[in-house]
Formats: C-alpha cells, sequence, structure tokens
C-alpha cells in the first residue's frame, strides 16, 4: 500500500505540479483527517475506482449511488457492507460528511451531476470525458472557478511519471522540431468493442431506466442499452471520447498545446453490426499549430500492440506501456549520388571533390555510425487517484484541470462532428466557434 509519505516525495507528483497554475481555495484536510468519499455510478469503472480509492489511507467510502441493484449489491461486497446504497445520485451531495465525490456514470450525465456537486459544496472526480458536447465545458469550467473547489479529470495516463519524462524529452528538444504525432489503439473482442454481458437479472424491476435516460431521448428498455451505453450516440461519443480522448489528454501535455486548429476524420462501422450507431473504424487528423496528429481506433484488428510515435526532425520517440525508446537521426552528409546521376562524368567528379569524397562519390574516410535506439525507463510514481486525494490534503491545484479536460474532450468531439458532417471542422476555443468547410 502506498503511503502518504511516498506519495508526497514522488518525482513526478513534483514535475507534475512545478507544470500547473496556482492553487485553488480548497477546504483541505489535515494530514490525519479522514476525507468523506461519495460514488456517483459503480459500474465497471465505478467499481474499480472505488476500490482504488479505499487503498488510499485516510480515505473514507461513505456512500455510492446507482441504477443497478447488482452494481449496488457489489460496492456492498467490496466494503463488506459498510457502506451506503441508494438509486439517487442526490443523496451523495446531500450526505454531510461526503467531502469529495467520485463521478463514473454514461457520459450524458457528466455535465449535470458536475455542476450539481459544485453547487452542493463538493470536491470532483470525474472520469474522462469531461463533457458529451463542447458546449458543456464552458459551463463548467465558470462553475469550478466559482465554486472554489478541486475539480480533477480522470484520464490517468497524463499523470504518469513516464508520460513526464517524454514531456521533458520533447521540450528540451531532443527530437528536433517535432512535425508528427501518430496514435492507434487496436481491439478485437466482444469486451474490447463494449459489448459487455447482460446480468441475468437485467428488468425494469433492477434497473432505473428513466432516470438513466435522464436528458437523452426517451426510449423503451434495452438492457442492452444500459450495459453497453457507449456504443450509442445519445449516451456517448463512441470511439473519440472513448479512446482518443485519453490519447489527446497525453498529446497536448507533451506537447505543450491547448487545442487543435481543425480536424478531419474517416470511419464507419465495418465489424461490430450489433445494433450501435458509434463507429468502431475511425481515424482523424488533428491539425495543431506547427504539427499535425493522426490518431486512430480499429475495434476489428488483434494487431498486437496499441502504439504512439512522436516523430521530429532529429529524432523520435516510441512510447511504450513501461519504456520509452528515444531514436537519435543525426544529419547524414550532404552529398547526393542520386540527385547527380545525369550529370556528366566530370562535373560529377568535381562535385564529389568538392564535398570531400573522392571522384568516384565514395566517402574519403568513415561515415559515423548511427547511433543506437536509447530506452529510457522511470520509476513508478503515484497513480492518479492518489495525486487527487495528494491535491486535497496539500492545498495543491488539480493534476488534470477541467481546462484540461474540455480541450482534451472538444478535440475529441471534433473529431465525432468532422466524421458525422463529412467535412473539415475548424474552432475556436477563445470564442467556441465551430466552422465546417
Amino acid at each position: 500500500m502506498t503511503t502518504r509519505r511516498t506519495v508526497i516525495k514522488s518525482a513526478s507528483a513534483a514535475i507534475v505540479y512545478r507544470l500547473v497554475g496556482s492553487s485553488p481555495a480548497l477546504k483541505a484536510a489535515g494530514p490525519n483527517d479522514q476525507i468523506g468519499f461519495g460514488f456517483i455510478g459503480s459500474g465497471i469503472r465505478g467499481t474499480y475506482l472505488l476500490e482504488e480509492f479505499m487503498k488510499i489511507p485516510g480515505v473514507r467510502a461513505l456512500i455510492v449511488a446507482d441504477l443497478y441493484d447488482g452494481y449496488l449489491e457489489k460496492a456492498k461486497e467490496q466494503t463488506n457492507g459498510a457502506i451506503r446504497t441508494t438509486k439517487r445520485y442526490e443523496e451523495v451531495l446531500e450526505h454531510p460528511e461526503v467531502d469529495a465525490v467520485v463521478i463514473a456514470t454514461p457520459d450524458h450525465w457528466h455535465h449535470r451531476m458536475v455542476l450539481d456537486a459544485l453547487r452542493a459544496g463538493k470536491h470532483v472526480y470525474i472520469e474522462k470525458p469531461l463533457t458529451w458536447s463542447i458546449e458543456e465545458g464552458i459551463d463548467l469550467i465558470e462553475a469550478t472557478r466559482q465554486s472554489g473547489k478541486l475539480v480533477q479529470v480522470g484520464s490517468q495516463h497524463k499523470t504518469t511519471a513516464l508520460t513526464a519524462k517524454a514531456r521533458e524529452l520533447i521540450q528540451s528538444g531532443a527530437l528536433g522540431k517535432v512535425t508528427m504525432v501518430r496514435m492507434a489503439v487496436h481491439r478485437n473482442t466482444p469486451e474490447g468493442a463494449w459489448v459487455y454481458p447482460v446480468p441475468p437479472d437485467a428488468s425494469p424491476q433492477t434497473i432505473d431506466w428513466e432516470r438513466f435516460l435522464g436528458p437523452a431521448p426517451k426510449r423503451p428498455f434495452d438492457a442492452n442499452v444500459f450495459f453497453r451505453w457507449r456504443c450509442w450516440w445519445d449516451f456517448s461519443g463512441g470511439v473519440a471520447t472513448d479512446l482518443f480522448v485519453h490519447q489527446l489528454t497525453w498529446l497536448h501535455y507533451v506537447m505543450n498545446v491547448r487545442a487543435p486548429k481543425s480536424v478531419v476524420s474517416q470511419g464507419g462501422l465495418y465489424h461490430w453490426r450489433d445494433g450501435r450507431n458509434v463507429p468502431d473504424v475511425m481515424n482523424s487528423v488533428f491539425e495543431y499549430e506547427g504539427f499535425i496528429a493522426d490518431l486512430y481506433v480499429n475495434l476489428a484488428t488483434g494487431y498486437p500492440r496499441d502504439y504512439t510515435v512522436v516523430l521530429g526532425n532529429e529524432g523520435t520517440l516510441e512510447v511504450l506501456p513501461d519504456r520509452l525508446i528515444l531514436h537519435r537521426h543525426p544529419p547524414g552528409p550532404d552529398v547526393q549520388r542520386y540527385g547527380t546521376y545525369a550529370w556528366p562524368k566530370r562535373l560529377r567528379e568535381q562535385y564529389f571533390l568538392s564535398k570531400g569524397w573522392t571522384a568516384e562519390g565514395r566517402p574519403s574516410a568513415p561515415l559515423p555510425s548511427r547511433p543506437q535506439p536509447e530506452e529510457i525507463r522511470v520509476e513508478r510514481g503515484p497513480s492518479h487517484t492518489e495525486l487527487f486525494v495528494l491535491s486535497l490534503r496539500e492545498n495543491r491545484p488539480s493534476v488534470e484541470t477541467v481546462e484540461e479536460g474540455h480541450y482534451a474532450a472538444a478535440a475529441a468531439h471534433l473529431a465525432n462532428i468532422a466524421y458525422r458532417r463529412n467535412c473539415r471542422v475548424s474552432w475556436d476555443p477563445d470564442t467556441n466557434r465551430v466552422l465546417t468547410d
């Protein structure tokens, strides 16, 4: 179990906090205080987050809300019956001992629940994506500013020690001028495509269907929709907001950019024809100031690994789950064989000799060997959830702010707009204007 001492002394935590702005006015817990947590949404991610937060010393899991009886039963099992359960998330916000809430619900509920939590005076950990639409992000930024509460978005790759090291290398100029970033996610299983099994007791008696729909259009009860909600636009942004948004959060941080200038997208339903209306294959190209980012998700391929590659004129950085690989690209000799191939012999020999080579076009001395790739590993730092608790205890700023969550989610929403309208989409983040070609 990670102790408070090891969390505070972590090098990666120090790196993260040096790179964010000034601290908001928090009602921080003292070093020995218990922090009361409430949980809204106890599905797959919510169950995982309840488990993670309970591992952190000083965290008290007080109450959990969900709309399916089975998820609430599971929360009781996780806490040996100690946690209070409800189907009304408002009871979590009304609980007087809850200092912070963890929201892990379908995307279409995020906006309202974060606003309600801030109005109730609670700190917020909100699973990515922050929003269901671009417009919602502006509301959440303003509400967070006015509340003085801590909001942390849950895109976990942003705060790893490996990510901090990647940023350090890129910003130091180790790659030279970066002109492209390529990122890919591959999945080839029902689980990877969100075709989760439906519990045998799923019914209108065990699920509050009307509350699940909430602001979404009304439709008859459908257990598949309840447990596989990421497959429909009414509740989710599909692969873009579920998977691109992780990549975009990472990209914005390591490249030190705020938002793309424009996006184009292609994709479609090529494999999972199970009633869903979001694509299972999608490729989007994001234009940023000075570089482009090429992102794709394919839910119908067993290619062995995902990849992220940052391409510069002096080096390339491969980002793997447990390490970085730096390929340096020193400039080669400024001597052209191909470009002078059609020259007369006398002019070609003269050219080679002027470059210090032999008249036949061979180096006069051995050329430097190509540098070997450098493997870079870093010690693992505190988790995203530990950093949230550390922010509360130490009155520190969020390590993934509502602004960062908004820009990453907005970029994913732009990719969806480009896909659904079949056009190039531009965005001005200062005015929030979306323009289509």
